[in-house]
């Protein structure tokens, strides 16, 4: 795994949707999309990702649930992204087999390391910058808090938090697999722009 991870968010100040924001991610060249939306209910969220699966088939790309294994499955996703307070990352994988990808969130070295252990196909570690996605408990960990984890673990790790067009050169000289972008897409006035721009960055760093 590696490349670029926009992850949509509805209810932005320029009314984006789930499917705009995918749409404009995919086009811009991001290989994995992850659906998160903590409001929407179940039904409505579940049409919402078949038709973005769908989307991303037409891109050679991976669809990702936020949180719901239940909707993973519903959809048939890719895979499923899981927090350090939702179910495990081994019962997600019982759930949804072999064949699903499966990553789980970490913000210190001994999380990210725990998130290998139990199996999951990749970690996203964050937050690196101060970012107005989440309200965060905790300073931003940094490049070299990242770099640490990279060479820590086998597993792919995607950068997150707070990155955007300006900072991603920094990020990808860490030897990330890739990094995950929200606010930077969502919150621009161009999406498609931005992620065209983060894209690029990102090519000519690596």
């Amino acid at each position: 795994m590696q490349g670029l991870y926009v992850i949509t968010t509805a209810g932005n100040k320029h009314g984006y949707t789930h499917f705009q924001l995918a749409k404009m991610a995919l086009k811009g060249g991001a290989k994995y999309i992850q659906l998160r939306d903590k409001h929407l209910e179940a039904r409505e969220l579940m049409q919402i990702g078949i038709e973005i699966r769908r989307l991303c088939d037409e891109y050679d790309a991976k669809l990702i649930i936020n949180d719901r294994i239940d909707l993973a499955y519903a959809t048939d996703a890719h895979g499923v992204h899981l927090g350090q307070q939702d179910l495990p990352i081994k019962t997600a994988r019982k759930i949804l087999g072999a064949g699903k990808i499966i990553g789980g969130s970490a913000s210190a070295v001994a999380e990210a390391k725990a998130v290998e252990s139990e199996g999951a196909d990749y970690c996203g570690f964050g937050h690196i910058f101060n970012t107005s996605t989440k309200d965060k408990s905790y300073a931003p960990r940094g490049v070299e808090t990242l770099r640490e984890v990279v060479r820590s673990l086998s597993i792919p790790v995607f950068a997150i938090g707070g990155i955007n067009a300006e900072n991603v050169e920094r990020v990808i000289e860490t030897g990330v697999a890739g990094v995950a972008v929200s606010s930077a897409v969502y919150s621009s006035n161009q999406p498609l722009h931005e992620v065209r721009q983060i894209r690029t960055k990102i090519l000519e760093t690596s």
